[in-house]
């Protein structure tokens, strides 16, 4: 486990983590632990310290609820940051920020998420943290922040909305869940008002290093992903299927990824159930 406090010197830019969750984790899959148990093996810390940013929804108590009860019997430091309630938090925001291995953004509205965080310089102490290693993630408008264009419905009618640019192109989330998105965000990028990027369904995440993509994966049988640019005035679009999470046959517990199943191994040790799985 990383030490409380360490100062951490800046990574190469290909060590430089972020995924991006078009929607699910545990506030949409409270039975489906599968994308949360991914982030937890993202960072190289046997025991992550991972902190919840629940800004987009006005950190609400149900949503923190949500987080403590999918992270609070995992193998990790779970703890979370309510910009709202800043009283209460243990120290100053960029010594807690930098006590973390993940730094996981919920959903709700990503022009409040952004504008709030501006107004406390958490943009700012964000990027560093992703500088210097720590693994950014987020669902919703906690995964399209980190692109230069997102697709948000803050204000009600999907709109474009400039995001903070660590990652190059758009994003638009809930391709399947909220279809109302995808035909807006296509005639955006088609007219050249955002540049091309990615749509991806509830369940889907894009793993980045550094700049560029390396893995889709998913929660859920039959979610994808879409590239979409547009060339000459058309839109091209390539439909991706994810890496699906958990489908090894007769493995309840998923383990698709040898990081997972290790992480998950640890986890039911400390729970005292030795190799078991229940």
């Amino acid at each position: 486990m990383s030490s409380p406090g360490a100062s951490r010197d800046v990574v190469a830019p290909e060590q430089r983590t972020i995924f991006a969750m078009g929607g699910g984790g545990f506030t949409m899959e409270p039975a489906n632990p599968l994308l949360d148990d991914y982030v937890l093996s993202l960072p190289r810390a046997r025991e992550p310290r991972i902190l919840f940013l629940p800004t987009a929804s006005g950190d609400t108590t149900p949503q923190i609820n949500a987080f403590k009860a999918r992270f609070s019997g995992r193998t990790c430091v779970a703890e979370h940051l309510s910009l709202f309630r800043l009283r209460e938090t243990r120290k100053p925001l960029h010594e807690l920020l930098a006590e973390q291995d993940i730094l996981y953004v919920g959903g709700g509205s990503m022009r409040n998420l952004l504008a709030i965080w501006r107004a406390h310089e958490l943009d700012a102490m964000l990027i560093e943290a992703w500088e210097r290693g720590t693994v950014l993630a987020g669902l919703s408008a906690g995964a399209m922040c980190w692109f230069q264009f997102g697709l948000t419905r803050s204000s009600g009618p999907p709109e474009p909305l400039e995001g903070l640019g660590l990652l190059d192109g758009s994003l638009t989330v809930h391709a399947d869940g909220e279809p109302e998105r995808l035909p807006v965000w296509l005639a955006h990028v088609r007219d050249g008002t955002m540049p091309g990027g990615w749509a991806v369904d509830d369940g889907v995440g894009l793993l980045f290093r550094g700049r560029q993509l390396d893995r889709i994966v998913s929660s859920r049988p039959g979610a994808e992903a879409q590239r979409v640019d547009a060339i000459a005035g058309e839109v091209v679009r390539r439909r991706v299927t994810p890496d699906l999470l958990g489908s090894r046959v007769n493995d309840p517990l998923g383990g698709y990824d040898e990081a997972v199943e290790e992480m998950r191994r640890v986890h039911r040790l400390r729970r005292g159930t030795g190799g078991r799985r229940s």
